[in-house]
């Protein structure tokens, strides 16, 4: 959680000198090649036909959909309230996962995950004034598409080591990231700045890559419903690395949230997930 928690401002600082179809592209261009050289120098076989719709769903929602709608989300909303309505993550993780395994974590479980993702909502329409914006839109459906490739790439971590599962999944989505920087980069010309390169080289080696090594380790140890809700956890971080590396001041209700949604953890923790 703490490597994703960076992700946010980092993502922040590649569009300093990156648009936000060309820091897509070229994020998971970058993860791509270096998951291939690392499934290259360890020699690892094509998985079974069975593993392919999971890494297809998690070459989609992680290696895609997620970069690209959180970027584009970053155009209108500032990092701090975008770490908070990612805080929905979690709730949609472990209900997507249930669908998928037919686990049924308990009541305590669902309530503490419920009151975590009621107060991010709550939170999203009071710095909205009652409304969504354009902005939060994009997050919702990043969160929606996220949960998806979380849940299989937790059920996939299983079957395979889980850097195998986020390597081939960006190494499947390369075509796509290809096609997405050979596009962008005519209409978004490129700036590089010291900020700009320092953010793209840690949501490319890190956000979209290393930070899945650990990420879907930890939910074949313990479960992807109870896993997933450790990332409560992750909108408190962000908002602390906005204040101390972009100098922002989030609302007065920001850490508040934060904290009832990091409450919220411990609950899911000691709960039967």
């Amino acid at each position: 959680m703490v490597s994703f928690s960076f992700s946010l401002p980092a993502t922040a600082w590649a569009l300093d000198g990156f648009g936000p179809w060309t820091a897509t592209g070229v994020r998971g261009l970058l993860a791509g090649l270096l998951a291939a050289v690392c499934l290259m120098a360890a020699r690892v076989p094509v998985p079974g036909r069975q593993h392919w719709p999971g890494l297809l769903t998690v070459a989609a929602g992680c290696a895609v959909g997620f970069p690209l709608l959180s970027t584009l989300a970053l155009q209108t909303s500032t990092t701090a309230h975008s770490a908070v309505v990612i805080g929905m993550l979690p709730l949609a993780t472990a209900a997507v996962s249930t669908v998928l395994t037919g686990r049924r974590p308990s009541r305590l479980f669902w309530a503490a995950a419920g009151l975590g993702a009621l107060t991010v909502a709550a939170f999203t329409l009071q710095q909205s004034r009652g409304l969504p914006t354009l902005g939060d839109g994009y997050l919702f459906a990043a969160v929606l598409v996220c949960a998806a490739g979380y849940a299989q790439g937790g059920r996939l971590a299983s079957h395979m080591p889980g850097w195998q599962v986020i390597a081939w999944g960006v190494v499947v989505a390369l075509p796509v990231s290809a096609l997405v920087t050979v596009f962008a980069l005519p209409v978004e010309p490129v700036h590089l700045t010291d900020r700009a390169v320092v953010g793209m080289a840690y949501i490319a080696a890190v956000s979209q890559f290393g930070g899945f090594v650990m990420w879907y380790r930890g939910m074949a140890a313990i479960g992807v419903p109870k896993a997933s809700q450790l990332q409560l956890a992750q909108p408190l971080l962000t908002l602390v690395w906005s204040v101390l590396l972009m100098g922002e001041t989030p609302s007065p209700l920001a850490p508040v949230a934060a904290l009832i949604v990091l409450g919220c953890i411990a609950a899911t923790q000691r709960a039967r997930g």
